[in-house]
């Protein structure tokens, strides 16, 4: 029976020659990731259900990353009923103030999770890590607490989309704007517990860091997951990285798929979703004067270093708009190292920018960056629903660093030149 890439690594890890679409599977798990507001409910499923011990604990990570360094006293005793459960099973990948990033910049970083590998994390942006050519996808915390404890998890086998990618990305267009193109194509419901699997030739010429921004953002079509072939960008990336073996898949030809869409990337321009679904996406032909109070350069989405780069060339030598208030975040620490090496840091500050310690903060609307009423936020994260960032009657809108620089110096929304 022919399969999609997803089925064939579900297959794998499940033990069986094949699956179809829809079909209930158990399969094994190579690392099981929590954050600091999802993984104390897990601890709690975990103690209540009387579990002694880990599967494995060189493959569960725990980062602390939404509200650290800690925002308040809730947030301080969650991220201390993390550390000590850390410490009870001597967890390998616990990642703590000092050493944390946002976790789905931080696990590729380190090569913790690699091509067709299987993966569950109790976040909805778990599905990042399928630039890497990996089956990854969020689930609950009591999903997370019985991968911790069984090293298993279940599934049902989702059927997929073919997204044909040809062409490649003009002068300040990212892969935001091409996931930003697609969402507002199919709608926040397009892809509905489907496999959004992107190949064509098109996709030679997208970055790691272009993949995992589409992949991290297949969530917000609806997806399971999102998914890339591995090809000589992913082997580059891996390589130093990724310490043991790993499989590479591959779709059948005749793999069936419920759609097939063709895109041109050489056709996708700077791209904006207005407030409040991500589904709301226009392009510079059709945004007007829409003026801002704030901008937000990171998270999980757009923190990695060529966001920070392509953030500085354009804010090299500017100033931001007087009433305008840009936050830079950088992912993870070695992302921060590096950008204060290059001299992008000292760019942003000279800009106007305040720069972040790695956190989710202002995205999630934890802290560090929380919108008033009437407010509103050109931010690179990737949801801009109603009081995501703060107040109900604040708005977000979802763009690319290139796009949030170019607005941080004008004072409204516009396209970088």
């Amino acid at each position: 029976m022919p399969m999609t890439m997803t089925q064939k690594i579900l297959a794998a890890h499940a033990g069986l020659p094949e699956v179809r679409a829809g079909q209930l599977i158990k399969a094994k798990l190579d690392m099981v990731l929590g954050n600091d507001i999802t993984s104390p409910v897990a601890i709690n499923e975990f103690e209540k259900a009387g579990f002694t011990g880990v599967f494995d604990k060189s493959r569960i990570s725990l980062v602390m990353d939404h509200f650290a360094p800690n925002k308040d006293i809730k947030a301080a005793q969650q991220c201390k009923q993390c550390r000590t459960f850390a410490h009870r099973f001597d967890i390998d990948n616990f990642y703590d103030v000092g050493n944390m990033g946002i976790e789905h910049a931080l696990l590729p970083e380190k090569g913790l999770v690699g091509p067709g590998e299987c993966i569950i994390g109790a976040d909805s942006h778990t599905c990042t890590y399928g630039a890497l050519g990996a089956f990854s996808t969020g689930v609950g915390s009591t999903d997370m607490c019985a991968g911790m404890a069984t090293g298993e998890a279940w599934f049902k086998v989702p059927s997929a989309i073919k997204f044909n990618l040809t062409g490649s990305l003009r002068k300040w267009v990212s892969g935001k704007d091409v996931i930003l193109h697609i969402i507002g194509m199919i709608g926040v419901d397009g892809a509905l517990y489907r496999s959004m699997e992107f190949t064509g030739e098109g996709v030679r010429s997208l970055s790691m860091d272009d993949r995992l921004c589409i992949c991290n953002m297949a969530i917000e079509a609806g997806a399971k997951n999102g998914i890339f072939p591995v090809d000589e960008v992913t082997l580059a990336y891996v390589e130093g990285r990724v310490n043991r073996p790993f499989q590479v898949y591959e779709a059948d030809p005749d793999a069936e798929y419920e759609r097939v869409i063709d895109i041109d990337l050489s056709a996708i321009t700077p791209t904006v979703s207005f407030p409040h679904l991500p589904e709301n996406a226009k392009t510079f032909d059709e945004i007007g004067d829409v003026t801002i109070d704030q901008v937000v350069i990171g998270s999980c989405t757009n923190g990695r270093l060529s966001d920070m780069a392509v953030a500085a060339e354009i804010l090299k030598g500017k100033k931001i708009a007087k009433n305008v208030r840009a936050i830079v975040i950088p992912a993870t620490q070695a992302i921060y190292m590096e950008s204060m090496k290059r001299g992008y840091l000292e760019t942003f500050i000279e800009a106007g920018c305040v720069v972040s310690t790695p956190t989710c903060g202002p995205c999630l609307g934890g802290y560090m960056g929380i919108l008033a009423e009437g407010e509103r936020c050109v931010a690179t994260t990737n949801r801009n629903f109603v009081g995501r960032m703060g107040h109900v009657d604040s708005e977000v809108y979802l763009a690319s660093p290139a796009v949030a620089a170019a607005s941080a110096i004008a004072g409204k929304i516009a396209k970088p030149e």
